[in-house]
């Protein structure tokens, strides 16, 4: 079930880039072939790009698919990096938990405001953001569960 949803997300994301890309297509072509620049076009392009990265990063990306820093890390011993790896779990997943209900309200708040051109209520455009604090503090709280157990080795 977990890789069918896995897909799933990640076949959302392609979607989300392949709207993004027409979008910008369409926006070279009205501009530069039919001298007439389209408003929408670029509204679009800026909606589709913020849903595409916190999207993919709320659902899509893994852990050790981001860029990191880990020269001490990599050096420290298994029972040190259990400690930095639970340390980074609790300020992550703990920010983003901390975080997450006043971006709701934020956002339920924005349902009033609309974007200047297509119309579309903010609460939809922000949305992600609130998936992806909530897609944090579950994944950092679910690593700290494994960091505690009898097989903690395997994740770090």
């Amino acid at each position: 079930m977990y890789k069918f949803l896995q897909r799933g997300a990640e076949a959302f994301g392609v979607l989300l880039f392949a709207l993004l890309f027409l979008a910008f297509v369409v926006q070279v072509a009205a501009r530069f072939v039919f001298n007439q620049p389209l408003a929408w076009t670029d509204e679009a392009a800026v909606i589709l790009y913020l849903w595409a990265i916190l999207w993919g990063a709320a659902l899509v990306c893994k852990d050790h698919e981001n860029v990191a820093f880990d020269l001490l890390y990599q050096k420290a011993s298994p029972q040190v990096k259990r400690v930095m790896a639970l340390a980074g779990c609790v300020l992550i997943g703990g920010l983003a938990a901390w975080g997450l209900p006043g971006s709701v309200d934020y956002i339920v708040f924005m349902q009033r405001e609309s974007t200047p051109v297509m119309g579309l209520p903010f609460n939809w455009v922000f949305a992600p953001f609130a998936l992806l604090l909530l897609a944090l503090a579950v994944r950092y709280a679910w690593r700290i569960y494994r960091l505690l157990g009898k097989d903690w080795k395997a994740y770090l």
